[in-house]
């Protein structure tokens, strides 16, 4: 395909009365202009660049390392371009600027900019425009803040690449997942449903049996990829080194970020890993509101969006998905962690952030629907799921109540089952009161789910009353599991000291694994420091050690103190903290 859209010649000759098309009003701060100070900052690390109408600034699918300012003419950003069906999302002209949270974070464009009336533009390489937005913190926090909010209007709007496949296929209920987790704009399209499917397959050389595909504009196609190889296409994954020096943190929930962001702005230059997606157990919360310097609250996947940003700004490495499958001692001092695609990385510190895992719902009937209905995770994507139709949340604790609050917006009714007598138990306060407030949330206190039933789909649940045994079935589209969690520890099983729940033992508590091998701590005459667990130089945060309070703000402060830790293990070991 060309890389020149001959927008001029088609609205010269095709459509010669077409009108120019008029600049996107700036939606909630999602595109705001520039002033002539603000522009003049870009001035002194940019290049002006004459364009003509019909020239591509950055192409969706594609890796751009260019941050543009719009000097004079005007630029459209359009979704499917090239393709059939392809629209103009925004237009954008004199003292705006292009590009959404992808270009921050590495990621492929998800749209691409066409030049429809000539002019000139302001390119900035991305590196100079990451020690701009440091050196002018106030330019830097209205750059941030639009492209959050533009983030945020493609998510809501569907828009980005296309995942063609059957609701049915556990394929394409994977990569949806994958997708919403990860909140990678996209929009599905189910051939059963949609009559469009089938000529968007064709045009691109696939029939609906070879279906799920990822697509692109009409050039770039991923048939049936894993999570791997479309992180990988997306920029969410790269390349990892088998060496990263001093520090590799593994699990990227509000620990692992904290102490990202912590150890990056002290400069030890950290690898993070995760298996699923950044936030974590928080990143699945449609809202947390006793979160310190939130009043109103703000979402898990805001609160994952913004530590990101912070942590790859400061110079960390996020990968996902990469999950740790080992974790081995080496005779060097040195840790190294395998993973799940064969590869090893090797580091002189690590910090366990794997978190924890809700626990399954084991149910006749449960696993044939998981992700066909059953959710361990209430974000805005599952609650499209669920639509206005009846839904059910099971649980007693802050998870269960946000999710039940955050559904009954939309849900036609929530039912609310817990298995304890009352919801004050293992429930905020001011949940509680929210829930009991909501006519649209029926709570059944002393329940539990024992089947769910459906055909293709689920359709109902079976509850049982605990005080009187009689059960009663209840017709829901959607069923949201929130029923405890187990740690994520089993990759350093057999090599940590964990407590009976399975959670890392540290400080006092590892105190006796690690004098029953002195070996280990002979060179640093001491017991192992508050974070720190069997083995010097390994330390564990967050819903991952044994004893956390399962706080998102006990979790970011356990990664934010780990990270004074690691540097204090670093110079006993005399290991100067330096980038890999």
């Amino acid at each position: 395909m060309s890389t020149r859209r001959t927008y001029e010649a088609r609205m010269n000759a095709n459509e010669p009365n077409e009108p120019t098309p008029a600049e996107t009003p700036d939606v909630e701060g999602a595109y705001p202009r520039l002033t002539d100070a603000q522009i003049a900052v870009f001035e002194s690390c940019g290049k002006r660049r004459r364009v003509a109408a019909g020239d591509l600034l950055f192409r969706e699918g594609e890796p751009t390392d260019g941050f543009f300012v719009v000097l004079s003419g005007l630029v459209g950003i359009v979704e499917g371009y090239g393709a059939d069906d392809e629209r103009v999302v925004s237009v954008h002209g004199p003292g705006r600027f292009l590009g959404e949270l992808g270009l921050l974070e590495g990621q492929v464009t998800f749209l691409t900019a066409v030049v429809l009336e000539a002019g000139e533009m302001l390119e900035v390489r991305r590196g100079e425009l990451a020690k701009t937005l440091s050196r002018e913190p106030e330019v830097g926090d209205l750059i941030l803040r639009a492209y959050l909010n533009r983030r945020a209007l493609l998510l809501g709007q569907g828009t980005g690449f296309r995942i063609i496949g059957s609701e049915h296929s556990p394929d394409t209920r994977r990569l949806l997942a994958f997708a919403a987790r990860n909140r990678l704009p996209h929009h599905w399209i189910d051939p059963e449903r949609e009559p469009r499917a089938e000529a968007l397959l064709r045009g691109v050389g696939v029939s609906v049996e070879q279906t799920p595909v990822v697509l692109w504009g009409r050039a770039n196609v991923l048939r049936n990829p894993s999570n791997a190889q479309l992180a990988e296409a997306i920029g969410l994954r790269s390349p990892t080194p088998r060496a990263v020096g001093d520090l590799l943190i593994v699990g990227a929930g509000p620990a692992g970020l904290a102490a990202a962001v912590y150890g990056a702005s002290e400069g030890l230059r950290p690898t993070v890993l995760d298996q699923t997606a950044t936030g974590g157990q928080a990143g699945t919360s449609s809202r947390i509101e006793n979160y310190l310097g939130f009043p109103a609250g703000i979402s898990g996947e805001q609160l994952a969006e913004r530590a990101v940003i912070q942590a790859i700004r400061f110079g960390a490495r996020v990968n996902v998905p990469a999950a740790a499958l080992a974790l081995e001692p080496r005779e060097d001092g040195h840790y190294a962690v395998r993973l799940d695609d064969g590869g090893e990385i090797t580091a002189r510190a690590v910090v366990v952030a794997t978190g924890a895992r809700y626990r399954r719902l084991e149910v006749p009937g449960a696993r044939a629907f998981e992700g066909l209905g059953i959710h361990y995770a209430a974000t805005a994507w599952e609650a499209r799921q669920c639509g206005s139709d009846q839904a059910m949340v099971v649980g007693g604790g802050n998870s269960a109540g946000q999710a039940a609050v955050f559904l009954a917006r939309t849900a036609g009714r929530v039912f609310l089952v817990v298995r304890g007598d009352e919801l004050g138990k293992d429930m905020s306060r001011y949940l509680v009161d929210r829930v009991e407030a909501d006519r649209r949330i029926e709570v059944l206190l002393r329940h539990e789910v024992r089947a769910v039933t459906g055909e293709r789909e689920l359709e109902a649940a079976v509850v049982e009353d605990r005080r009187t045994g009689s059960t009663r079935t209840i017709p829901v589209a959607a069923l949201f599991v929130f029923i405890g969690a187990r740690p994520g520890t089993e990759w350093a099983a057999g090599v940590l000291a964990l407590d009976g729940h399975g959670a890392v033992l540290t400080g006092r508590d590892a105190e006796a694994a690690a004098c029953a091998a002195p070996e280990r701590w002979r060179h640093l005459d001491r017991a192992p420091m508050v974070l720190e667990t069997s083995y010097p130089g390994v330390f564990a945060v967050g819903d991952a050690r044994s004893g956390s309070i399962k706080r998102v703000a006990s979790a970011v402060g356990e990664g934010a103190m780990s990270i004074r830790l690691v540097h204090e293990y670093l110079r006993e070991v005399g290991a100067p903290a330096s980038a890999a």
